[in-house]
């Protein structure tokens, strides 16, 4: 079977078009700039890579123009839709309505439109993507992959928030996680490498990037994680500033005069490495400046390393122990200065890195990086939510 992930985003489309007979990736690619002037395809298939500039004004355009580039005479992958035998279709927010993939049908559709608050980048994008899909081709099945369901194994004392419980029933405010499908792969391909089953396992997994998150796996399971009601809380990320006191920021609305809404976007976009370096919010930018003496962009740098580091001594305190620490994502993939931050000065849990390792260029494969006296294994492992997402979508079917 052939399946087509999409991951729909609010101005971006990603797709993947899989062989699941082999895990094979068949062609693959992303609608950049969606709705917005210099919109382009870049689609990749048969080792070619093409790159198709046209006005894409929304996700109808640009579903249509992907499957319009898969089955190309000359940069196509299949012949026609009817070689497709399922989509999967990424969505970040369930609330509690949808705790595990889930066929995609009208009611689910209309369920998903009240869940539209809980993610207001997100979902509404996913929404759009799947409708797009369906008009495309009506009869092929089509599944939501949740990026919280591999969170709702987290106990009861990990997930509730210290809220009126009543609070909580009616409107299920509580800690739901992120990048599940991430934290999911990662774990399982750790115990793979190892050579352990995943219930054996104690394993910290740091999904680095732009949008950050911890999660601590134990026995294969996700115990506890460090984004919350939304992807905004936990460690600072590329504009979103993590955990802060709720009257810090209450405080900060009022001083500046904004309203709830501006205050939750100057938190989400205007905040994290942005706000406080004042440069950027991409490491790559900021590492730089930090080697020029810049001492915002050290600073903060400086504080992403530290709150990594409080939160993986965190779990492995709610574990009992850790096994392994994996890094992955754009940043925890290829960013060594960031990686060696978090993990000096870890000798109360035997956990050390060679230095050597971790600073050889990434290859896109795992990478051991453990030092020669640890006691705790630590991983690079490149992550792949789209085959997770086909893979759950095949299950479900």
């Amino acid at each position: 079977m052939k399946v087509l992930v999409i991951n729909s985003g609010s101005s971006s489309l990603k797709y993947q078009l899989i062989d699941m007979e082999t895990e094979a990736v068949i062609a693959k690619g992303n609608c950049e700039r969606i709705g917005i002037d210099g919109s382009k395809l870049v689609h990749k298939a048969k080792g070619n890579e093409t790159v198709i500039e046209q006005d894409m004004p929304n996700h109808n355009v640009a579903v249509a123009l992907v499957l319009k580039a898969l089955t190309d005479s000359k940069i196509g992958v299949i012949a026609s839709m009817d070689e497709i035998g399922a989509v999967g279709h990424r969505a970040v927010a369930s609330g509690e309505t949808f705790k595990k993939p889930t066929l995609i049908t009208d009611e689910v559709l209309e369920k998903m439109e009240e869940l539209c608050d809980l993610a207001p980048l997100h979902n509404p994008a996913a929404i759009v993507g799947v409708k797009a899909c369906l008009a495309a081709m009506p009869k092929t099945p089509m599944a939501f992959v949740f990026d919280t369901s591999f969170h709702f194994t987290m106990p009861k004392h990990a997930y509730m928030y210290a809220i009126d419980y009543a609070d909580y029933e009616k409107y299920k405010i509580r800690r739901y996680g992120f990048h599940g499908t991430s934290h999911k792969f990662v774990s399982q391909e750790a115990a793979k490498y190892l050579g352990k089953k995943p219930e054996e396992l104690k394993i910290v997994t740091c999904h680095l990037g732009n949008g950050s998150s911890i999660t601590a796996v134990d026995g294969g399971k996700s115990v506890d994680t460090s984004m919350g009601f939304t992807p905004l809380a936990g460690v600072p990320m590329g504009t979103r500033s993590g955990d802060i006191d709720p009257a810090a920021a209450e405080y900060l609305a009022k001083k500046e005069g904004l309203d709830f809404s501006q205050a939750l976007t100057y938190l989400n976009k205007k905040s994290g490495m942005l706000g406080v370096s004042g440069i950027s919010s991409d490491f790559r930018d900021l590492i730089a400046a930090a080697n020029e003496g810049n001492e915002r962009a050290q600073l903060a740098l400086d504080m992403f390393a530290y709150s990594c580091k409080k939160y993986v001594g965190a779990y492995a305190a709610a574990m009992n122990g850790v096994d392994c620490i994996v890094f992955t994502a754009g940043v925890g993939e290829n960013t060594a200065s960031v990686r060696k931050a978090i993990c000096d000065n870890m000798q109360y849990l035997s956990l050390e890195i060679d230095e050597a390792k971790n600073n050889e260029k990434n290859n896109g494969a795992i990478r051991d990086i453990t030092g020669k006296n640890s006691k705790v294994k630590v991983l690079i492992i490149p992550t792949n939510e789209e085959l997770v997402i086909a893979r759950e979508t095949v299950e479900l079917l």
